[in-house]
């Protein structure tokens, strides 16, 4: 634990266990991916992830999180991230974030993704992808942006330029270190500043999560102390990984992949570390 912010820096050896923390919250991901569907409650995707989760040993990072009650957050169109699972049902056309957390040995995995159910006629809606989208490929920029010596804010500056001025990008949220807690320090924004913060070493470990708006990026908390939605009503998009920085570049711990593919099309090496 050094510099300017408390850092926590993890061994390769971490790194490995967090791998199999970010391989169970992958898992949990795809459960839910299956399941989405117009008709499902988002209290039955829950149920779904928290299975997934317990069968292979691991605790739901989220569920009592300073009193969350659920597994997963999932935000519905307007809502943009920290939405409470519950009665509600999945309708056509809508656009769907899960956020997902899970613990394995102490250690912290988180993830999430965006997907617009399919309408029950037409094509999906045109703008509504595009948000979808962008948003993938902003997080996908910033995680190439992971070099070290480089700057933390290279990071944001990254999903700044990825997404210009095409869509919203909300400001009050953004990622943050993990490891032995869901969240630590540095706190990683999805936009330039002029604090560039600490430069990235080996051993950082950090989840992206860019969230974008298709209108005006403000937001307000709604009336659960939990659901942030967009002040104008217009849908919003996440995405999220968890990111270990080695010697030898990024690997994406809650991809399968490690980042392998979607890094190498921007030009970038991931490096997977050996079991």
């Amino acid at each position: 634990m050094r510099g300017r912010e408390r850092i926590q820096y993890k061994t390769a050896d971490q790194i490995r266990l967090m791998r199999r923390a970010g391989l169970v919250v992958a898992d949990a991901l795809d459960a839910v991916r299956a399941a989405l569907h117009a008709g499902v409650t988002t209290k039955q995707l829950d149920a779904v992830a928290e299975d997934v989760i317990r069968s292979a040993g691991a605790v739901p990072s989220f569920l009592g999180y300073q009193g969350y009650p659920a597994t997963l957050c999932i935000s519905v169109n307007e809502e943009i991230v920290h939405g409470i699972p519950g009665s509600r049902s999945i309708a056509p056309g809508d656009v769907v974030s899960v956020d997902c957390g899970a613990i394995l040995h102490g250690w912290h995995g988180d993830a999430a993704f965006t997907a617009i159910v399919p309408p029950a006629q037409g094509s999906v809606d045109e703008r509504a992808a595009e948000l979808v989208e962008v948003t993938r490929g902003s997080m996908w920029a910033g995680i190439a942006a992971m070099v070290e010596g480089e700057r933390l804010n290279a990071v944001g500056a990254a999903v700044e330029d990825h997404v210009g001025d095409r869509f919203g990008i909300v400001e009050g949220y953004g990622g943050h270190g993990i490891g032995t807690q869901m969240h630590q320090d540095p706190h990683v924004l999805n936009y330039r500043t002029r604090d560039r913060g600490p430069r990235m070493k080996a051993g950082l470990c950090i989840a992206i999560e860019p969230m974008l708006t298709a209108g005006d990026p403000g937001t307000r908390v709604l009336a659960d102390d939990w659901t942030v939605v967009t002040r104008d009503g217009s849908r919003a998009a996440h995405w999220e990984h968890t990111i270990a920085l080695t010697e030898g570049g990024p690997w994406v711990l809650t991809a399968r992949d490690g980042g392998v593919e979607e890094l190498a099309a921007l030009g970038v090496r991931a490096n997977p570390l050996a079991d």
